[in-house]
């Protein structure tokens, strides 16, 4: 017999022991990415206005940014730049001693173990703000492309432990792979940005990377937030191209292209709970509106029960510690 009154379910549901123990979807610490925003100068520690609880942090504060989150049980960072000057092609992005390739140095002589990725594109890094070569008005694919090899190679010389294209061009994953062969770095992954929506969820983030477009928008070359179908494509054509990580961005309106890519891909599926994800809960938060504590772990458990192995989140240091308290 299989319906009421033989079938109980609530029976599973009566105690937290049992709960606990059924529980379908664990979330810890080591599920998390922590995203950090570096920046030139000595003694700052600068709060991003929209986003409670994140920092520009020079050098000398990232150590100890780093340290606790190692502390934490937090396997690794996603560095983001603020460079010292911005030109049309973002040529700090790829120098040598630009404010990512010196933070790299900073974390890995002090933490080799902990796992840093970098972000590989030109917004921050550009005086127009878009994410690659503009030329009357129009982001350049290709030499693009070239650039983000270039970028790429100068992070893996500098010891970053994974790199992530996240401009949405058309083969930039197969230029930046093949600039890591070319140069020996054979063994650096790709954490691609595959499925890039054009969403109205980075405004936070613009501001706290300063790279809001100066004209026009995205749309050329990120997703449509209408088109599950042509993510899926995107994914795969990363796929193709080498990349070994695979992601989607934002993660909480898109858990059905997260679901979808983990039916159909057996690669690993990063989720990035991006700024304004983070920025609503904070914001209803501080109103007294929600519980922070427990709308941000039901998010992440949600994103992680949808698929995603790896979750890139401004949450992880305060989900970390909420979560450690359960035990």
């Amino acid at each position: 017999m299989s319906g009421f009154p033989a079938t109980r379910l609530r029976r599973l549901r009566e105690g937290e022991p049992l709960r606990r123990l059924l529980r379908e979807t664990r979330l810890t610490a080591s599920d998390f990415i922590y995203p950090i925003f570096v920046t030139h100068g000595r003694d700052l520690r600068e709060p991003v206005g929209p986003m409670p609880g994140a920092y520009h942090l020079s050098l000398d504060h990232l150590l100890a940014e780093v340290t606790e989150v190692a502390g934490l049980g937090i396997p690794g960072v996603l560095l983001f730049g603020l460079p010292a000057q911005k030109d049309p092609l973002g040529s700090e992005a790829y120098d040598d001693h630009g404010i990512i390739q010196e933070a790299i140095r900073v974390i890995k002589q002090a933490i080799p173990d902990l796992l840093v990725i970098t972000d590989v594109c030109l917004c921050q890094y550009t005086s127009h703000g878009h994410c690659g070569v503009l030329e009357d008005g129009r982001v350049q694919n290709d030499a693009t492309v070239e650039l983000y090899a270039r970028t790429a190679l100068s992070h893996a010389e500098a010891g970053a432990d994974v790199v992530a294209p996240s401009g949405m061009m058309d083969g930039q994953v197969r230029g930046v792979r093949t600039a890591l062969d070319g140069g020996g770095f054979q063994r650096v992954p790709i954490m691609a940005y595959a499925a890039k929506h054009a969403s109205a969820f980075y405004g936070p983030f613009r501001v706290a990377a300063a790279s809001a477009p100066q004209q026009g928008d995205r749309r050329s070359y990120q997703l449509d937030p209408a088109n599950g179908r042509v993510a899926l494509r995107e994914i795969e054509l990363d796929i193709r191209e080498g990349a070994d990580i695979v992601m989607v961005k934002p993660a909480l309106a898109y858990l059905d292209v997260i679901a979808r890519a983990r039916e159909r891909f057996d690669h690993p599926i990063a989720a990035y709970n991006v700024s304004g994800e983070y920025s609503l809960i904070k914001a209803a938060a501080a109103n007294g509106w929600v519980n922070e504590r427990e709308a941000a772990l039901e998010v992440l458990t949600g994103i992680r029960r949808a698929g995603a192995d790896v979750i890139i989140t401004y949450h992880a240091k305060d989900a970390a510690r909420w979560l450690s308290d359960r035990r």
